[in-house]
């Protein structure tokens, strides 16, 4: 079969000055695809910046033929992903991928995490995401087409110890990924969520080297490269990723228990029936969700 090309589709990628972001520009972009290559140059906990990370991965991208522009505004406030977006359509006229990317770190054990330590980290994941992701909707929707990748955690998903915040945000992502694959059905738009484990700037000292090695952020680069291509029907989906290995992840829900007249000491007495995951269903929306309600209760 036939390798999988962009023909001229246009990408953003935020942080992709580094790490997994620039994997994903430069293999998108050795595919054919346009690139916009966000990258505000920070330090993992999100101070400083500098400028020159995105304009590298460009150089580094025309140097080997492709196109690229860069662009060095936050995804943190509402102009920077608007300014983000816009620098696609100068360079290139539209939008068809936006693969929301950019992260920071500021890790710590829950009962000594503040305001400073929070706000941060959702400004950047969780309404990064609606920053960008909000003005580019605009453009696919007019045209009928957009694919939408946003990158989730495990932290998120089943939890880590000292990241509340960077959990929170990255399961935020799962809710948000859910909603737009519910919203852009109609207009060829999908949207799916990765969990990626990495060897990074921002996993370096959580990894052994040894087994670090295993984890290269180019072998998370071939999962968002599919979800990204025209080709792809998955939507609404999250997908667990790292050292080649590619699992889906989902949210499950059991067949429970139903008691019209419940009360405390019923559950108690049928906790058992409640947690039984036996039979299970994984709702792809919250109407099929409800339809279990309404079957049990029928």
């Amino acid at each position: 079969m036939a390798d999988l090309g962009f023909d001229g589709k246009v990408a953003i990628i935020t942080g992709a000055g580094g790490g997994l972001g620039k994997q994903h520009a430069l293999m998108m972009a050795g595919r054919g695809a346009l690139v916009v290559v966000n990258d505000l140059g920070g330090a993992v906990d999100g101070s400083g910046s500098d400028k020159g990370a995105a304009q590298l991965v460009v150089d580094e991208i025309t140097s080997a033929g492709g196109e690229a522009v860069a662009n060095t505004d936050s995804v943190a406030t509402v102009e920077g992903g608007e300014s983000i977006v816009q620098s696609a359509l100068d360079a290139f006229g539209t939008v068809d991928i936006v693969v929301n990317n950019a992260g920071i770190l500021r890790d710590k054990s829950f009962h000594n995490m503040t305001s400073d330590l929070v706000d941060p980290v959702l400004d950047v994941h969780l309404r990064g995401a609606f920053h960008v992701t909000g003005p580019a909707w605009k453009v696919m929707r007019e045209k009928g087409y957009g694919r939408i990748v946003s990158t989730s955690s495990a932290a998120g998903i089943f939890g880590n110890f000292g990241q509340a915040n960077y959990g929170a945000a990255k399961m935020g992502l799962v809710g948000f990924t859910n909603v737009l694959a519910v919203e852009g059905a109609k207009y060829d738009i999908r949207a799916n969520a990765i969990a990626p484990l990495a060897l990074t700037r921002m996993t370096e000292d959580l990894m052994g080297a040894g087994f670090g090695d295993k984890l290269q952020p180019e072998l998370v680069s071939p999962l968002v490269t599919y979800l990204c291509h025209e080709s792809c029907e998955a939507t609404g989906r999250v997908f667990s990723v790292g050292g080649g290995r590619v699992a889906e992840v989902f949210i499950a829900e059991c067949p429970g228990y139903t008691d019209t007249d419940l009360t405390p000491e019923t559950l108690r007495d049928n906790w058992a029936t409640v947690t039984d995951r036996d039979g299970y269903e994984v709702p792809t929306q919250l109407g099929e969700e409800t339809k279990m309600f309404l079957d049990a209760l029928s």
